[in-house]
């Protein structure tokens, strides 16, 4: 597995530094490709983009011998309600693949839970320049294995806030939920995320963000906060829009159980018309 990952990191990176600049040339003005680059840090940006994203993680469970690759399939689809209000629904489909988690349980792969969150946002900047929305979040337990999800139906508040001032991106993405249905003999779910981020694009269309995705486990009383380091880089494969991500973090506070140490991601994210409501 880790001899996947770093093949893939290479890769990734190799394409990104050698294709990057000729595809970018090729098909958009500087000026263009870099707005576009830093619109994808906006959470709330009127974007239709399909992000696809890998992480791994080790250093899990009892012995810390587990290892897990996690890819997120995340469609983001803005809907223009009037001429004010979007409606930015986020979706994360994660599909996993984990190995000597659970002790004597070997490995498993399939889809973990889905979690759905809508904002409602207005489409213009309040006058300070914030960009804000609301809403609520939803956790669907459609894991195809029983150690790949909670096996509870789980909803809450959403929301997300942040400034865009020159090439700087800088705001906080939060939610909080409950379980409310589900298997009686799960534990129950009791969860807040904190996702602060930092993000900077160059007039290249190259970004690098700094950003952390923590949470906080009202039951057992513990803290999951990685720190992730970023660089992303804007090309056109034809006309297309293409975000290309390459990342680093570690885990600064976790479970006994938790993974620990270095983690790695890959990203794309392709940039499509927006379809629902538009004028």
């Amino acid at each position: 597995m880790k001899r996947k990952i770093h093949t893939l990191t290479a890769l990734l990176i190799g394409v990104v530094v050698l294709l990057g600049p000729i595809w970018t040339a090729d098909h958009a003005c500087a000026s263009e490709a870099s707005d576009l680059a830093q619109e994808l840090t906006n959470p709330l940006a009127d974007l239709m983009t399909i992000p696809i994203q890998m992480n791994f993680d080790r250093n899990i469970g009892v012995h810390d011998q587990g290892e897990r690759i996690q890819t997120n399939i995340q469609p983001i689809i803005p809907i223009h309600l009037n001429d004010r209000w979007n409606l930015i629904t986020r979706t994360i489909m994660p599909i996993i693949h984990q190995e000597d988690i659970y002790p004597g349980q070997g490995s498993q792969a399939g889809l973990g839970d889905i979690t759905m969150t809508f904002f409602l946002s207005p489409k213009a900047p309040t006058t300070g320049g914030l960009v804000w929305g609301v809403g609520p979040v939803f956790i669907m337990p459609a894991a195809t294995d029983s150690l790949l999800g909670s096996k509870k139906w789980s909803a809450g508040p959403s929301g997300a806030v942040l400034t865009m001032k020159g090439p700087w991106t800088l705001g906080a993405l939060a939610n909080h939920v409950w379980s409310f249905a589900g298997d009686s003999d799960r534990r129950n779910v009791n969860a807040s995320l904190v996702q602060p981020f930092v993000s900077y694009t160059w007039s290249n269309a190259w970004s690098m963000s700094l950003q952390s995705e923590s949470v906080y486990d009202w039951a057992s009383e513990k803290w999951s906060v990685p720190v992730n380091l970023s660089v992303s880089k804007l090309v056109y494969l034809g006309k297309l829009p293409v975000s290309l991500q390459a990342g680093v973090g570690y885990w600064v506070e976790t479970p006994d159980t938790g993974p620990e140490g270095w983690r790695f991601r890959l990203g794309v994210s392709f940039i499509l018309p927006t379809l629902f409501g538009k004028e």
